[in-house]
């Protein structure tokens, strides 16, 4: 762990490689897992406003989740996440012919309809970013669907940290990521 800013990072991006091979997992991060993707309490707003431009790009059974849950849910440990299709995957999940699953949110921002990507917690995926009082914790998450990534990062010679480099930007700012890729370069040097 080493301290950036009011961040505590892992080591684990700098040292772990990961690349999203969706050939073979599918999307399964959005499937998988007993809860929704963590949202942002200024995100859950946005969902709620954007939700009639991205409806379109929602299978019929997100939208009902949607509309019986509503935009974001509140989970039994107080924390705000995405609803779910009967409990299994995400209500913002689409499919594509082959079966992978995609984010309807993406789709209308590639779109144009919208300039929201998607929650952050989905976009920084493996990272996962817990905020304190005092700081955050920028940690790595390991799970066992990823192993594809993790086998393909390796391949590619992709550190995590620069596989969801926009993401890190997006969330923290282009200066604390110019910092974060000094550390990579001295922790290479080690």
């Amino acid at each position: 762990m080493f301290q950036l800013g009011k961040t505590i990072v892992s080591e684990d991006l700098l040292e772990k490689e990961f690349f999203c091979n969706l050939h073979a997992c599918k999307g399964a991060c959005c499937v998988e897992g007993e809860a929704g993707a963590p949202v942002l309490e200024s995100e859950a707003a946005t969902l709620k406003a954007i939700f009639p431009k991205i409806k379109p790009y929602l299978r019929p059974e997100g939208i009902h989740a949607i509309e019986a849950q509503g935009t974001h849910i509140v989970s039994d440990l107080d924390e705000l996440e995405t609803p779910l299709v009967e409990g299994k995957e995400c209500a913002y999940v689409t499919f594509d012919e082959k079966g992978h699953a995609g984010c309807g949110i993406e789709e209308a921002y590639h779109a144009g309809v919208i300039d929201f990507r998607k929650p952050i917690s989905c976009h920084l995926y493996p990272v996962r970013v817990q905020d304190y009082s005092e700081f955050a914790a920028v940690n790595y998450h390991k799970w066992p669907i990823c192993d594809d990534a993790c086998i393909l990062g390796k391949s590619l010679q992709v550190p995590v940290y620069q596989f969801v480099k926009e993401a890190l930007v997006r969330r923290f700012g282009a200066d604390w990521y110019d910092e974060l890729e000094k550390v990579a370069a001295d922790f290479k040097s080690i």
